[in-house]
């Protein structure tokens, strides 16, 4: 069993990467592989409406220059994703946002890959506009036809400053009890 992780924050291990590696180690704990994948320097095109995904439909999308296709590639073999990102003006990055908008196609033009994986959003925010964010993280998953376990609140970590996250006591254990519920509802499912 496996859970890929994709960290959308333009800072490669600021706070986002902090959520997401503390979801991570309870995964790790209850003997499931993980990989985190981060999208800092790495840039990403937004979907350009072209309809090749549907026509060629071969798991690909069609703008090849950047690693979109090989993180859609990595989502298809794992039982598990996590999207997460800062929220920049009450949303997802540009990264994200290219990341769900194109795999996302591709995988609705490939009779939908990633239906019944288990997928989870984690949000770093210094203080509002942290709803929305996990909203649009969490669209990606139910258009999908994944399934999104709870927590014991939402997932968000609130700080500002790389690190700041690690003070958020509720933040963090919410975190660890995403990690927990995560691994419980793979196991269940038996992928």
């Amino acid at each position: 069993m496996k859970v890929i992780a994709f960290n959308g924050s333009a800072r490669k291990d600021g706070n986002t990467a902090l959520l997401l590696r503390t979801v991570l180690a309870e995964l790790e704990q209850a003997d499931i592989e993980t990989e985190l994948v981060q999208l800092a320097g790495k840039p990403l095109r937004g979907c350009t409406a072209c309809m090749g995904c549907w026509r060629n439909k071969d798991g690909t999308c069609v703008i090849k220059n950047d690693s979109v296709n090989d993180y859609f590639e990595k989502m298809v073999a794992a039982d598990g994703i996590i999207l997460g990102s800062p929220t920049y003006f009450a949303d997802v990055t540009t990264e994200m946002k290219a990341l769900i908008d194109r795999t996302g196609m591709v995988n609705r033009a490939n009779d939908d890959r990633l239906q019944r994986k288990v997928g989870a959003g984690v949000v770093a925010v210094r203080r509002g506009g942290s709803m929305h964010t996990l909203q649009t993280l969490q669209n990606f998953f139910l258009i999908g036809q994944m399934i999104i376990p709870g927590s014991s609140y939402w997932n968000i970590g609130f700080g500002r400053e790389p690190g700041e996250v690690a003070g958020d006591d509720e933040g963090i254990k919410t975190m660890v009890d995403l990690g927990r519920n995560m691994a419980w509802l793979i196991h269940k499912l038996g992928n």
